[in-house]
């Protein structure tokens, strides 16, 4: 393992855990010539397993990829890098739980919608614009009202 900070390829780990769904061990390391701090995530290596894209192309399951859209959905909000990493660890549990070894990318949008609604109405409105494509501003009004007619139920 690298030191992000400084490339030197010594580090000590300091502190190690499991992740809420224990689909991962979480684990703090510090390098041993600049000191800084960096985490890294042990998964198991499952299947491989391929998504198909809206063109029909397949390509390998990224998690990287699931990631960045989220990340970029939940900027400026509260929430944390932890919290992103457990919906894209819930996303690719639930996806491995199923014996297919290919995957539609929408499903995998759709996934990561449901997750997102739970925790953030607001990165769930960002990420739903992306996904869904919303041509006007009409589409993306009928999805407001959506959430909204949903927060006053819960009231």
């Amino acid at each position: 393992m690298r030191c992000p900070f400084c490339g030197y390829k010594e580090d000590k780990v300091v502190d190690s855990r499991a992740t809420a769904e224990e689909s991962a061990v979480r684990r703090r390391r510090e390098c041993l010539k600049c000191g800084k701090r960096f985490t890294t995530y042990e998964y198991v290596e499952e299947l491989s397993l391929l998504v198909v894209k809206k063109d029909g192309r397949r390509e390998p399951f990224d998690r990287k990829k699931v990631l960045a859209g989220i990340t970029r959905a939940c900027e400026k909000r509260p929430i944390s890098v932890e919290k992103m990493e457990n919906v894209v660890s819930q996303v690719e549990h639930s996806i491995q739980k199923k014996s297919d070894r290919e995957i539609s990318s929408s499903r995998i949008g759709e996934l990561v919608m449901e997750r997102l609604k739970v925790i953030d109405d607001v990165a769930y409105v960002r990420f739903a614009s992306v996904y869904r494509q919303f041509k006007d501003v009409g589409q993306f009004m009928l999805e407001l009202k959506d959430i909204l007619g949903k927060d006053k139920k819960k009231r």
